[in-house]
């Protein structure tokens, strides 16, 4: 085995950390492969003998190459459909039989969490998802963003506030939280609105991103129970279609057509009642997910 081969076994090591943060960063799965792969790029062209911790130099890579990213997304940023955004979801099986899906799991993070990402100024982002989540120490953050080690925690600090202010507390129970949207399906495909309305929080939230190919009437976001139980009722038709999986290791829906993946939908469930609602059904990136096999 050459050198190269043993320093891409030492990256691979690393990937699933490196893929994390950087879906955490860009809330697409496709970027975040990009990204990664920018990672080993940078490595591979760099002396190894020089670096003193190679995990903590990859993920901090990665953050530069995710910030780059984001700050290139002048189109993203001017598009008025930003408020409808819904980030990539990752969809697993709901059954529990792969160890290795276990820990994916215990290390996922909600839509509600990414779509509130989504709203930070990309050295926020970094320096939250780096501190916060990976706990990588602002001393090693403030060069990445051209701070101060304490200008760089203001910016997490700020970050932190405005994710702990929008939001929403998810149920703790996933048998509740089950409950719950085996309820939602029940009265979606009955056609039932009270009981739509039953399990409906007041306040609930619903972003339904179809991409730029739909139109601008497609994607919307809707507030109030009764607004969102009357789109549930206009497209109860593809209730019959609904399979519950994970979403981001929350339950959710994914609807299926003749084999082909129509929509994704993630969900926040919140004193007992579904509090958010994501649905992508944007056809391009439906057809870009990965969907695990046994599921429609």
């Amino acid at each position: 085995m050459n050198e190269t081969d043993l320093l891409a076994d030492r990256f691979e090591e690393h990937r699933g950390r490196l893929r994390a943060v950087a879906y955490r960063m860009l809330g697409s799965t496709a970027e975040a492969e990009d990204a990664v792969q920018e990672t080993w790029l940078k490595l591979s062209r760099t002396d190894v003998a020089e670096i003193r911790n190679l995990g903590a130099w990859l993920t901090t890579v990665t953050g530069r190459v995710c910030l780059d990213l984001l700050r290139s997304r002048t189109t993203r940023r001017e598009d008025p459909l930003d408020d409808a955004f819904v980030p990539d979801p990752v969809i697993r099986p709901l059954t529990r039989t792969d160890p290795e899906e276990e820990v994916l799991r215990a290390d996922s993070v909600g839509l509600a969490l990414l779509v509130v990402l989504e709203t930070l100024e990309p050295a926020e982002r970094l320096a939250f998802v780096l501190h916060d989540m990976f706990a990588v120490p602002f001393d090693d953050i403030a060069p990445i963003v051209d701070r101060s080690p304490a200008a760089t925690r203001q910016l997490a600090s700020r970050a932190r506030r405005r994710v702990q202010g929008a939001t929403p507390s998810s149920e703790p129970d996933p048998g509740r939280r089950r409950e719950v949207l085996d309820a939602f399906l029940a009265a979606s495909r009955a056609g039932e609105f009270e009981a739509l309305l039953a399990v409906l929080h007041p306040d609930i939230v619903l972003r339904a991103d179809s991409g730029t190919l739909a139109g601008a009437a497609a994607s919307k976001v809707v507030r109030g129970a009764r607004a969102v139980a009357e789109q549930a009722l206009l497209f109860r038709e593809f209730a019959p279609y609904a399979h519950m999986v994970l979403i981001n290791g929350e339950p959710g829906f994914v609807n299926i057509v003749d084999g082909r993946i129509q929509s994704v939908m993630g969900v926040t469930v919140a004193d007992g009642r579904i509090a958010g609602m994501y649905i992508l059904a944007d056809p391009e990136r439906l057809a870009a997910l990965d969907l695990p096999k046994g599921i429609g």
